[in-house]
């Protein structure tokens, strides 16, 4: 795997998990601000925005890895060629849904920054911002599936596949 792929999942899993960490903080600071009578405004509506984020960026590194839940009992009883035609219209599948998903994501972001659109929360923000980690993370989702399609059309065998598999071999 080339530095730039390395760097690529790792900085999907590294904002992934930013942003659980950002999200703990907050409500644990929420909490203890609570045990003072003290309120954090809007800190319930960022907490979700960062589980948002959280999910969202972590997709592409989740796939990659083969940690994404997927139906594999079936997959992996197949011979080798039948698999590699069920992968890749998986793939051919997944393509379509992540790419029609991060073309409407960073759409609905564009029109959000066009119309100022804010949130209706107590704290006023931005919508645009609040939509973008959605977007990028569909956008990592779509790059990974692929680099992912690319690796199979070389004859490869791309590493969701591997780990996949050896993890099947350890149950």
């Amino acid at each position: 795997m080339t530095a730039l792929k390395k760097y690529f999942y790792l900085s999907s899993a590294f904002l992934s998990g930013a942003c659980l960490v950002m999200m703990t903080l907050l409500i644990t600071a929420q909490i203890a601000a609570r045990f003072m009578g003290a309120v954090i405004p809007s800190s319930e509506d960022f907490a979700g925005w960062l589980l948002s984020a959280t999910i969202f960026f972590g997709l592409a590194y989740t796939f990659h890895e083969g940690a994404h839940i997927r139906v594999t009992m079936l997959l992996v009883r197949l011979g080798a060629t039948k698999r590699r035609y069920f992968e890749f219209f998986n793939l051919a599948t997944g393509l379509l849904i992540s790419g029609y998903l991060a073309f409407y994501t960073f759409h609905t972001v564009y029109e959000s920054y066009d119309f100022g659109d804010v949130t209706d929360t107590y704290l006023v923000v931005p919508l645009w911002m609040v939509q973008m980690p959605m977007a990028i993370g569909s956008l990592f989702l779509f790059i990974a599936m692929v680099d992912s399609f690319v690796v199979m059309l070389m004859g490869k065998t791309p590493r969701y596949i591997v780990n996949e598999d050896e993890m099947s071999k350890e149950v």
